[in-house]
């Protein structure tokens, strides 16, 4: 059987990261191909190693694992001076280089990038930090804690109510995404030039991008968002409704689907109505429009409301727990779970890269490597 050709083969990554961007954004490359040395202290290793439960069978922090394939695990201690020595001849050799120490860490180390980047040229050198290396530079990098200053946990949460955090650590998500593609870019620009270069994001700024249509509401248009609960702040019907049995999501984006929701419900006439005729319209009597399709909503279950929405194109759907996400994904063919062998026969079952290539897509050769050991170990 021929192996499948990879996208980022044999790129070499170096990995000093720990918890979740930097880690998240390394697998993204591994999955891709690369070959992705982590980096760990001897002992304890990643923080995440700890973060449980919940642990899969063999009794390893699932935390840890959601973020780890595909990469080869070495134990150094960078405080060591022979293990600093191992990480610099590691550098020397590396296409990338990813970390998330405090700024001015990996500098005292010698393993800076003005340091690496003089004995490896073309050496791509990520640095993710929580706010960047200015003013902010000690300041630490907690998801919550981006989350609450960077105004995400503003805008979440019921009208009225206390600020919300989401329900994972988006912030870090998305910054090992900008970082992975910072490293993408920088890579083609070494590939066309034979220059490396050093890629640098820290926790708030990414957040403070992707809060995309609030953060122009600010910065173009003067508006401090607040919170709305489930609401959208400019399109409506855009919310959760009870039904006669459990929830239903509505996701109303124009009139088409406005006018054929109102023939789902068997309310023809509110398509006809002059305060919701359009848009704009139907968020400026948001909550009269609220009142009328609760009313209609309440006769059925959401899951049949679910299906005539479906049929009539209308975005709508009823609200999965995580099992019933997988279950849906499942069920539409979308493969959202890989089984990553292990060398003993079991597998770690993750989930599946969203990325589909047509010829280099995502291979899943490793799973997450098992804890350091105490002494140091040089791959």
């Amino acid at each position: 059987m021929t192996e499948q050709p990879s996208a980022l083969g044999p790129l070499r990554v170096l990995d000093f990261s720990r918890v979740l961007a930097g880690p998240f954004a390394t697998m993204l490359l591994g999955d891709l191909g690369a070959e992705v040395t982590k980096v760990e202290r001897p002992g304890a290793g990643d923080d995440t190693r700890a973060w449980g439960p919940p642990y899969d069978p063999s009794g390893e922090a699932t935390y840890f694992q959601s973020v780890n394939r595909n990469k080869t695990g070495l134990a150094l201690d960078l405080d060591d001076p022979a293990d600093r020595a191992t990480a610099r001849r590691l550098a020397e050799r590396a296409d990338v280089l990813v970390e998330n120490f405090r700024p001015g860490v990996m500098d005292r180390r010698g393993l800076g990038h003005p340091e690496l980047s003089a004995v490896n040229p073309r050496l791509v050198y990520c640095s993710i930090s929580g706010f960047g290396t200015g003013a902010g530079a000690g300041l630490p990098g907690y998801d919550l804690l981006v989350q609450a200053v960077g105004g995400l946990m503003s805008i979440t949460g019921p009208a009225g109510g206390e600020p919300q955090k989401a329900g994972v650590a988006v912030v870090d998500v998305l910054t090992g995404l900008f970082a992975t593609v910072g490293i993408l870019a920088a890579l083609r620009h070494r590939d066309a030039t034979g220059e490396g270069q050093l890629v640098s994001v820290d926790l708030l700024s990414c957040l403070l991008a992707a809060l995309v249509n609030q953060a122009a509401a600010h910065t173009s248009g003067g508006v401090t968002p607040a919170r709305i609960g489930n609401r959208h702040p400019s399109i409506a019907p855009y919310e959760l409704f009870p039904t006669a049995d459990g929830d239903l999501v509505l996701a109303v984006g124009n009139n088409r689907q406005f006018r054929a929701l109102c023939g789902v419900l068997g309310v023809p006439g509110l398509a006809d109505d002059a305060r919701f005729a359009t848009n704009p319209d139907r968020v400026a009597h948001r909550d009269a429009l609220a009142a009328a399709l609760r009313a209609a909503l309440a006769t059925r279950p959401a899951a049949e409301w679910a299906a005539e929405c479906a049929a009539a194109r209308v975005p709508a759907g009823t609200v999965n727990d995580v099992a019933g996400a997988f279950r849906l994904a499942a069920g539409l063919g979308l493969d959202p779970v890989v089984a990553v062998p292990r060398p003993d026969g079991t597998a770690v079952r993750l989930p599946r890269n969203p990325i589909r290539l047509s010829r280099t897509g995502p291979t899943y050769r490793l799973p997450p490597p098992p804890p350091p050991g105490a002494g140091r170990t040089e791959g």
